[in-house]
């Protein structure tokens, strides 16, 4: 199982992990990946918005899917919203498997499908006083095709 969560507080990668990982001696891999607000030259923030009900079931989908891929797998997708600044948390997916090689593929499936399928709007402040609504990459969709 993988849970899903939508939150706009920060989150302990640390704590998640521990969380996921208590008492279970039959895993032998664990797999976490934070995406972080990166401080691109004149960034104040970045704002995250959505309609949580969609949002959370996309997410919920996802990680669905992930778990038919990979039945020995369970993880913790969490995604922030609302204003992040520079150097903040905004996304963690972490997997755990007994095998390594399922709970690296099964978190980069997570992170490729969460960037291109999970509905979010992303709205960039400058420095300069300007904003900007963020468009989707190329490089995001060819990652999620491979999938």
């Amino acid at each position: 199982m993988i849970a899903a969560r939508l939150q706009s507080e920060p989150f302990d990668s640390a704590i998640v992990q521990a969380a996921l990982l208590a008492g279970r001696t039959d895993l032998g891999a664990a797999v976490a990946f934070t995406g972080l607000v990166r401080a691109d030259e004149g960034l104040v923030a970045l704002t995250l918005e959505h309609y949580p009900a969609m949002t959370l079931a996309q997410m919920q989908a996802i990680a669905a899917d992930a778990a038919v891929r990979w039945p020995d797998i369970i993880g913790t997708i969490i995604h922030r919203h609302g204003r992040l600044l520079p150097g903040d948390s905004i996304v963690l997916v972490v997997t755990a498997s007994p095998h390594r090689p399922h709970a690296f593929a099964a978190a980069q499936f997570l992170m490729d499908w969460l960037k291109t399928k999970a509905p979010f709007w992303k709205r960039e402040e400058w420095a300069d006083g300007t904003t900007r609504w963020v468009e989707a990459k190329g490089i995001d969709d060819d990652a999620a095709e491979r999938w």
